[in-house]
């Protein structure tokens, strides 16, 4: 990542490398299959839902560079840490709500916006899996940054990288490579999203036929207020050569800002990643060359798509980089922080968190390279898993980033409900004796006999199955306190993932009572919205049953309890690392 290829070239050099690596231009670029493939699809994700288990595309684990290629990534993994860490400031970005100048030059110096650019472009000429390893570093310092930066690459100029001509290259990607000009990816509208069809945008062709006249407008458009070259989407009249007939489709065209009619709205205010720019563009009677079509007339859809699937990778490998350094902060914060007399990482509901998020960290990490590796060996299909990715890796990313917080900022080693179950059983041998007082429950369970717990007499008739699934996951409930009572004795308080699944039991069924209660009176009152107060106590009951007799089940479950150790032990792994455990996938 630096000014120029030539740059770069020659620090490689400096280095003992050769002056092409990395730099061969389209052979680098591997986002289009560089050799024939049978119809059949090698896609394991396309084959799952076909019933089919083909493994040539995850097995074995992709591995596309050679040790050569990897230590010259490393040089690039080095400088643009190095850059992070002591030029970007991002809580600055985030008060500013746009990325300081100097951080700008900064990356246009690295070579941050033409990181898949061919050399003969101007840019780095990176593989998918190089542009994620170093995206995954953008991830772990600044989001906001990295939306500016994918915005612009991954999605803006990418139509240009997969279907522009030879002219079309030429013109457009030296400046957007170095950052002289920024992108933008137009498609989505107020009543379409990635529903390429339902675009209301049109382009007509001029009388001349010499233009095409675009009018129209995009929101939600990353880089809008800043971008001077647009990848935009309209519907066009078509004649089918079948049938003779014009028909509306969707083409994909190049516009640049300087064309005249390109406007665009204030930045739209956001909860996160505000220094990226977001905004509304409008185009009115844009007067487009007719070169500047991309992808054809009318295959603007295949445009659309081939897009979103070439840079979905790039989100699943900056969330890994996100994972990380939550997990590595939350680490150092639980190897230090003492509560009660010890180290906040030694109790189970800590250490559960921990190991979950290891866990996702390490799906995440194995995804994204799976991926940049199968798009990099030439695999044909790869969208359904490049779909998958992007939802795990967000999911996920929320779930630690959240579970750090939790960590980082509770003054207590276990969250509330978890301490009020503690207390409910602070003490086990005394409220054992109370069970054991009344006789015949405890056997009654065991013998699948009610226990006389029922709401019939309660609840509106209308809700009769929903109060039947409470009272059997209050009698599940009585069950299990009493097994692990009688199991763990006074250990029971030292059990935190085991009382986990208690407390979650214990907030479902409160929920369940609540919700019958009022949805009874509604009922019985006859509001005008009983009907769908009975529809949600009944989902919501229903849902929360199954969740209560699983999480129970699992309380009680041996095999579970095996489990709780290992994630204890990995747990204790990532303490004693000071953060993730594992070698990156690439080595480094």
């Amino acid at each position: 990542m630096f000014r120029s290829a030539a740059r770069f070239s020659s620090v490689l050099k400096n280095k003992g490398y050769k002056s092409n690596i990395l730099l061969k231009g389209k052979e680098c670029l591997s986002v289009l299959p560089s050799r024939n493939v049978s119809e059949d699809s090698k896609s394991f994700g396309l084959n799952l839902f076909r019933g089919q288990n083909h493994v040539d595309q995850v097995f074995p684990f992709p591995d596309v560079l050679d040790e050569e290629h990897k230590e010259s990534l490393q040089i690039l993994v080095d400088h643009t840490a190095k850059f992070f860490e002591e030029q970007n400031n991002s809580d600055k970005n985030d008060a500013l709500e746009t990325v300081e100048p100097e951080t700008m030059q900064g990356l246009k110096e690295l070579g941050a916006f033409g990181l898949q650019v061919p050399h003969e472009h101007h840019g780095v000429g990176l593989t998918n899996t190089q542009y994620a390893r170093l995206v995954e570093i953008v991830g772990a310092h600044d989001l906001g940054v990295g939306i500016v930066l994918g915005a612009h690459q991954s999605i803006g100029f990418k139509g240009i990288l997969l279907f522009g001509d030879d002219k079309q290259k030429a013109k457009y990607l030296p400046k957007l490579a170095s950052g002289e000009t920024m992108a933008a990816f137009c498609l989505t509208e107020p009543a379409s999203g990635s529903d390429a069809s339902s675009i209301k945008t049109r382009a007509r062709l001029s009388s001349d036929g010499k233009h095409y006249i675009l009018n129209g407008g995009k929101i939600w458009i990353s880089n809008g207020g800043l971008a001077e070259i647009f990848t935009v989407f309209a519907k066009t009249e078509v004649k089918d050569e079948k049938t003779g007939d014009m028909k509306d489709k969707v083409t994909a065209f190049i516009v640049e800002r300087s064309f005249g009619g390109v406007t665009n709205g204030a930045p739209e205010k956001k909860m996160g990643i505000k220094c990226s720019n977001t905004a509304e563009v409008h185009f009115e009677d844009v007067k487009i060359p007719v070169e500047n079509v991309l992808g054809g007339i009318g295959g603007g859809f295949k445009v659309a798509m081939n897009i979103l699937n070439n840079g979905r990778f790039g989100m699943v490998a900056a969330l890994a980089g996100t994972m990380r350094y939550s997990i590595d902060k939350a680490v150092d914060h639980a190897a230090h922080r003492l509560q009660f007399g010890k180290k906040i990482y030694e109790f189970g509901a800590i250490q559960e968190k921990l190991a979950e998020m290891a866990i996702r960290h390490y799906v995440t990490e194995s995804m994204a390279y799976m991926i940049s590796g199968n798009m990099d060996a030439g695999f044909k299909d790869f969208q359904i898993e490049a779909a998958i990715g992007k939802i795990y890796a967000s999911e996920s990313a929320w779930y630690c980033a959240d579970e750090a917080i939790q960590i980082m900022g509770g003054m207590q080693y276990a969250s509330g409900s978890l301490k009020e179950v503690q207390k409910a059983l602070q003490n086990p041998i005394g409220n054992l004796n109370v069970v054991m007082d009344t006789g015949t429950r405890m056997m009654k369970r065991r013998m699948g006999i009610s226990t006389g717990v029922s709401f019939e007499s309660v609840v509106h008739n209308d809700l009769a199955t929903s109060g039947k699934q409470a009272a059997k996951s209050i009698e599940l409930f009585g069950g299990t306190v009493e097994t692990l009572l009688m199991k763990y004795k006074k250990s029971i308080i030292d059990e935190q993932m085991l009382l986990n699944r208690v407390a979650d039991a214990a907030i479902d069924i409160y929920g369940m009572v609540s919700v019958l209660s009022r949805a009874s009176r509604s009922l019985t009152n006859n509001v005008p919205s009983a009907q769908t107060e009975s529809h949600m106590c009944q989902v919501f009951c229903e849902e929360a049953s199954i969740r209560v007799e699983r999480n129970l089940e699992t309380a009680k479950s041996g095999a579970a309890y095996k489990r709780y150790k290992k994630m204890s032990d990995i747990s204790n792994h990532v303490i004693q690392a000071g953060g993730i455990v594992q070698d990156h996938p690439l080595g480094f």
